[in-house]
């Protein structure tokens, strides 16, 4: 029994040390970009390549939406100014590359929360600021008050969802 008992000491020592060790170097590689974000003056932000609502640069270059008021938000947090921001528009393709090859400090666009994109890639999502879903509109004269009564369209509507 004590000899379970120390295996398990073990186990729970070697990963209270692997915890730790991997919390460090990634609380370093975090205050690496902090520092180089402050001693450049600016933030570099990857924001989609012209979504009204979310980003979008007028015939000025005047960049609006609420993706960008997150970029303005952590230039006013980290560094005192709101203005003090470059824009990268960044297709859905681009992004994850700009982010952890450190073309980009932050991202702020639509991108989908997933398991494998904090595991896998190592990205740290830090909130969600906005929630989407798909819904279907009928007439109201069509008495279709379910999904379930699209019975004759479903097959269509999957073809075509997953063929375009």
């Amino acid at each position: 029994m004590f000899k379970y008992l120390k295996q398990l000491t073990s186990l729970v020592a070697m990963v209270a040390v692997l915890f730790t060790f991997t919390t460090e170097t990634m609380a370093a590689k975090k205050s690496k970009t902090l520092k180089n974000t402050q001693k450049k003056g600016f933030v570099r932000c990857g924001v989609s390549q012209g979504l009204p609502g979310f980003s979008n640069a007028d015939a000025a270059g005047n960049w609006t939406g609420v993706d960008v008021d997150v970029c303005r938000a952590v230039a006013a947090a980290v560094l005192g100014d709101a203005s003090k921001v470059k824009y990268t528009p960044l297709s859905a393709k681009e992004r994850f590359t700009a982010l952890t090859s450190g073309e980009i400090d932050i991202l702020s666009r639509n991108t989908t929360w997933t398991l494998s994109r904090d595991a896998d890639i190592g990205l740290t999502f830090v909130g969600v600021n906005f929630y989407d879903g798909q819904g279907f509109m009928v007439r109201k004269s069509s008495g279709i008050t379910s999904t379930s009564q699209f019975k004759k369209w479903y097959l269509s509507l999957y073809k075509y969802w997953y063929n375009n």
